[in-house]
């Protein structure tokens, strides 16, 4: 008699069958084969008809063993079952049992799923039996202690999933050849999904022959477009329709975000229980993933339930309730200060008066604190009648075609603010009148002409509280004061005597921003023109202190490169990289602005010590000017042309410094336009080509002028 043969009779009409067609995962076989050997329970999981039950009859097919399956049988029935085995294995007549208990998901009570969870231990624990858990979730919650205590192997979903050899050997079996583009679409839908692919395989076997003799490559790619889906169609009918009314009704509310938290949940769905809900939603099938996304746990839809969830949204309720929804999101996003994310629930309900909020709100920070690049395509949409209702949006309207590179629509707007200013009175007057003396500061293409007087008139206005300026940067988060928010290399000539006599000017009309800036920026000029490393590092040591007493952090990042570069000038380069790398940590929890410039910086200290690798690798993360060119990104384009010269990619380096060259000439930044030009003569010097002096000399003349050399 073979081994366990009663076992068979037990339940037989639930044994699974095998698929004719049935390709096995090799490594996840192989990691079976070990667990049989040790007697270690094994644990798989994964949505429905990702080849958990085939991969376990395939396996078992020579053997006999006992299947029972939790969706059919009673918890009685079940208990008895065991029984049975224990009983039989007891007597040690056929060696150890085999026990398969599949679709544990559907337990939903406490009792069931405690009464389950000592059956599974025991059971666990006996060398008698070799036990099999399937389900369609990751180990829950109710069967972890066991889960420790046993040490499961666990098979997850895309273990299961077949490997594109495999895939292949797989549509060999049912005597179909896809041509390439149909193979990759194949991985691409699928990632080898063993049910997409048997959907997939029955498609494209009944392709009638006169279309695939026409053009093959496309009747085979609309086959597996349809197998899509099916795919998703049978999710719903067999897995989605299956569940409670409650449970289906949360997740296709939360479907509309790409990621949600527990408070996003309750905000959208306004149920108090959502955190049970999750947690149900996690037990019936691997359809949530689970992050930690700082100090909360962030939960995702697979794409293909998301994208199902949200087709029965559309169907299923009114375009009202949807728009509470996004709203609902929106709302939560904003409190948050999700802005982006929040102005796109905005945009999907077309609530006009949540987006404007945002934008007006965005107008009170300086470019460097705010996201105007990244919000301009909101802005540019809004109505011109809407913007001119506003003081804030006209004049954040000039300040983002300033950033873009559009003097002409800049002006037009702080025209118009001008006009709104003489037209009203009071409170509102006031505020009018503040914004076009904050614009003159602060436009980017005004550049620093009147700079002084300009300074000069805000203190006295602010004095007499006359105007209230919102904040300005002084660096645009650049570790540079002389070449930060503004060009300053004029100042650099009188440096001393404007430091005394305009000192405190600064420290009222910038505020916060003022703290320690004489001191710094003092100090930068000092270094640029080869002043006594002992003077620039008192200064600059001095002023760091000054803006870590209640200033800003930016002021503390400029300090910080002053004392990197100093350090590297004396060519002491683990001082100078421990001094940034703790100045990152800092950065990271009060100003994670500052990164991408730290980031920045680091390149070019690696490339400084011939880490090209390194500095090469952080192209990838670089931002890409032939996508669009955000001049809040010069320090990092400046990085890049020093990088492509590093690398070779001298034709890649001229073309980003012309648009450097352009951005310096229409913002007046002579400091760039003398970097530019420095780092184009080296270009053309490596090419070999004409001009390279007299780029050079141009460069060396300008800097000269400037009392930089």
């Amino acid at each position: 008699m073979h081994q366990t043969d009663h076992l068979s009779l037990v339940i037989p009409s639930c044994k699974p069958e095998t698929d004719e067609y049935y390709v096995r995962p090799q490594a996840a076989w192989e990691r079976m084969k070990a667990a049989r050997n040790s007697q270690q329970t094994v644990y798989i999981y994964g949505t429905t008809g990702s080849g958990k039950t085939s991969i376990v009859a395939a396996f078992l097919a020579r053997k006999q063993y006992c299947y029972i399956d939790m969706a059919t049988t009673g918890m009685e029935e079940f208990a008895c079952v065991v029984q049975e085995i224990v009983s039989k294995a007891d007597k040690k007549e056929y060696g150890p049992s085999i026990l398969v208990i599949d679709d544990l998901h559907v337990l939903e009570s406490q009792e069931d799923k405690s009464i389950c969870g000592q059956i599974i231990e025991n059971m666990s624990m006996s060398e008698d039996v070799w036990l099999i858990l399937i389900s369609r979730a990751p180990v829950p919650k109710w069967l972890k202690p066991v889960f420790v205590r046993s040490v499961f192997l666990t098979l997850g979903e895309k273990e299961l999933y077949l490997t594109e050899k495999e895939q292949e050997s797989y549509f060999e079996r049912w005597d179909i050849s896809l041509t390439e583009a149909a193979n990759e679409r194949v991985r691409q839908l699928g990632a080898g999904h063993p049910l997409a692919l048997k959907i997939g395989a029955m498609l494209l076997k009944n392709i009638p022959k006169e279309e695939a003799a026409k053009d093959k490559t496309g009747a085979e790619l609309q086959a597996i477009e349809e197998a899509q889906k099916n795919m998703w169609d049978y999710l719903e009918v067999h897995v989605y329709d299956q569940w409670s009314v409650e449970l289906q009704e949360f997740l296709e509310a939360v479907s509309i975000v790409e990621q949600f938290d527990l408070g996003l949940a309750q905000q959208i769905t306004k149920r108090k229980e959502s955190g049970e809900l999750i947690s149900r939603a996690q037990e019936v099938g691997n359809f949530l993933l689970e992050y930690r996304k700082n100090e909360s746990v962030v939960y995702e839809m697979i794409t293909p339930m998301k994208q199902s969830m949200r087709r029965r949204l559309s169907a299923k309720y009114s375009q009202d309730y949807i728009s509470e929804l996004y709203y609902s999101a929106g709302n939560y996003y904003e409190i948050e200060g999700d802005v982006p994310e929040a102005l796109r629930m905005y945009e999907m309900c077309r609530c006009e008066d949540g987006i404007s909020r945002i934008l007006i709100e965005n107008t009170r920070r300086n470019p460097a604190a705010g996201d105007y690049f990244a919000l301009r395509h909101y802005y540019l949409a809004l109505p011109e009648e809407k913007i001119k209702e506003s003081v804030e949006l006209m004049a954040g309207m000039s300040m983002l075609h300033s950033l873009l590179l559009n003097e002409e629509e800049s002006e037009h707007w702080y025209q118009e603010l001008a006009v709104y200013a003489k037209e009203k009175t009071g409170g509102v007057k006031r505020a009018a009148r503040s914004r076009p003396l904050y614009l003159d500061i602060a436009l980017p293409h005004r550049g620093s002409v009147r700079m002084i007087d300009l300074l000069k008139q805000a203190g006295v206005l602010l004095t007499e509280r006359k105007v209230d300026l919102p904040e300005f940067s002084v660096t645009s988060n650049l570790p540079s004061m002389m070449n930060g928010g503004k060009d300053f290399c004029e100042w650099s000539r009188k440096d001393k005597e404007l430091a005394n006599s305009m000192g405190k000017v600064l420290s009222l009309v910038l505020g916060k921003y003022g703290k320690g800036l004489v001191n710094i920026a003092l100090a930068e000029s000092y270094f640029e023109k080869g002043g006594e490393d002992y003077e620039v590092a008192l200064l600059a040591g001095n002023g760091r202190m000054q803006a870590e007493a209640g200033g800003k952090a930016e002021q503390v990042f400029v300090a910080a490169a002053i004392l990197t570069k100093l350090s590297i000038l004396n060519n002491h380069m683990d001082a100078a990289r421990d001094m940034l790398e703790s100045f990152q940590k800092k950065a990271e929890q009060e100003a994670p602005k500052l990164l991408p410039n730290i980031g920045a910086m680091q390149v070019r200290m690696d490339l400084y010590t011939g880490r090209t690798g390194q500095a090469s690798q952080w192209l990838g993360s670089a931002p890409d000017e032939d996508i669009e060119f955000n001049i809040m990104d010069r320090y990092r384009y400046l990085t890049k042309v020093r990088v492509y010269l590093a690398t070779g990619r001298k034709e890649k380096a001229l073309l980003l410094l012309e648009k450097l060259r352009y951005y310096a000439k229409i913002a007046h930044r002579t400091y760039i336009a003398i970097e530019v030009k420095i780092l184009k003569a080296i270009a053309l010097y490596r090419m070999e080509k004409e001009g390279w002096q007299e780029t050079l000399q141009e460069a060396v003349a300008e800097a000269r002028n400037r009392r930089l050399l």
